[in-house]
């Protein structure tokens, strides 16, 4: 893989968006911009017809990869927070009763606490451990006669812990409540079946685990479930009427797509398809560890999330005595040229669970062209600035 060595960054922030993007994401965004930049679904043109092409392919890679029947259950969102909003807004009513986690994103908590606030919603967020940890007979304890809707990050973005999808999804159908899970950290990393798990809506990112680029990603909604638009607008059918068109993916997608970036994702998808989610997933999962058996002997330093040798997707977070986050983070960047993630990470409930409100963490993530030497050197140089901060 070209990293473009006249850089030489050492890139550990796949959690916040993957690079570099694999070389056919690249070529396929160009020729999309070169030769097939038309408005998809506004025109019967060649070039037009091209573009539309492209969407439809994506949602066909994108069902195959997530286990979808019908393709045209997915409509294409900026992000997965885009996603959400669509999902949270669009199913909740006022009355309404929702679970959610305590180690849930902003994404989830913000749209939550809106509705909270505006709809007369209720909201109870189910504790996990320190470590990201979630037992689902806490969240089937959680459930009361107006819930409608539970909403579940698969993979914390801070503690990098796999929350038990299947086992929430299996109760969630027991008591007749929906399932919304937040992918961001886990789609094309840890495999997904929507049926399987029991998934009735599922918001995922194109630009991380998916290696297309920023400003794309999706929602997965089950062909029995309705949703409210979150946006209304022109979807280049059913010009006529003056309500939202009821076919999908129209329904959910108002206004001209990011053709160009879906493109890219189309090619990312492939490749995560062709290497294997279950490949990639061990590759990252055997760095974390590689990582984590560097850093645990320094002094001072605490890891976050699960122990050692239990699953996890490509995160490890931790917090050193004495010494600043950001300041770490700063040190990392300017002196190694090695770029990580500080700070609270949109996940303050994440944070206060990890006991971390106070400092924030460093987050290095990894991702499918992280190598085993920029792990060594990612621990090496956490070591050097730790030991003269002593």
């Amino acid at each position: 893989m070209d990293r473009q060595q006249e850089n030489k960054v050492i890139y550990l922030d796949h959690a916040a968006t993957s690079w570099p993007k694999p070389p056919q994401v690249i070529e396929a965004v160009q020729h999309a911009l070169l030769y097939d930049a038309a408005n998809p679904g506004r025109g019967s043109h060649a070039m037009a017809v091209r573009a539309s092409r492209i969407l439809f392919n994506t949602r066909k890679k994108m069902a195959k990869l997530f286990h979808i029947g019908n393709p045209n259950d997915i409509s294409f969102a900026l992000n997965t927070t885009g996603a959400l909003n669509q999902a949270i807004k669009g199913f909740l009513k006022p009355g309404d009763h929702v679970i959610a986690t305590s180690v849930e994103h902003n994404s989830v908590r913000r749209p939550l606490e809106y509705l909270k606030r505006t709809a007369g919603i209720q909201v109870s967020y189910v504790e996990t451990d320190a470590a990201g940890r979630l037992d689902p007979k806490q969240v089937e304890a959680a459930i009361i006669s107006s819930t409608t809707l539970i909403v579940m990050n698969h993979s914390s973005n801070l503690l990098g812990s796999i929350l038990p999808v299947a086992e929430v999804g299996e109760i969630a159908r027991k008591h007749g409540v929906k399932l919304l899970v937040d992918a961001a950290q886990s789609a094309g990393v840890v495999d997904i079946d929507v049926g399987l798990l029991g998934i009735d809506m599922l918001a995922f990112p194109g630009h991380k685990g998916l290696l297309g680029p920023q400003g794309t990603g999706g929602l997965y909604i089950h062909p029995d479930l309705e949703l409210e638009p979150f946006i209304h607008g022109g979807t280049g059918s059913q010009s006529e009427a003056i309500e939202q068109p009821l076919v999908r993916p129209d329904r959910y997608e108002s206004g001209t797509q990011n053709t160009a970036g879906l493109a890219g994702l189309q090619a990312g998808v492939e490749y995560v398809l062709n290497e294997t989610v279950q490949n990639i997933h061990t590759k990252e999962w055997t760095l974390t560890q590689q990582l984590m058996e560097k850093l645990q002997p320094i002094s001072g330093l605490k890891l976050l999330g699960p122990d050692l040798g239990e699953p996890r997707t490509g995160i490890v977070a931790f917090v050193v005595e004495g010494v600043d986050s950001s300041e770490m983070g700063f040190i990392l960047d300017q002196h190694y040229n090695i770029a990580v993630r500080t700070g609270y990470h949109c996940t303050p409930l994440a944070h206060i669970q990890a006991g971390t409100q106070g400092t924030g963490a460093v987050r290095a993530s990894v991702g499918c062209f992280t190598t085993n030497d920029e792990v060594e050197a990612f621990a090496a140089a956490v070591k050097k600035i730790v030991n003269q901060y002593r």
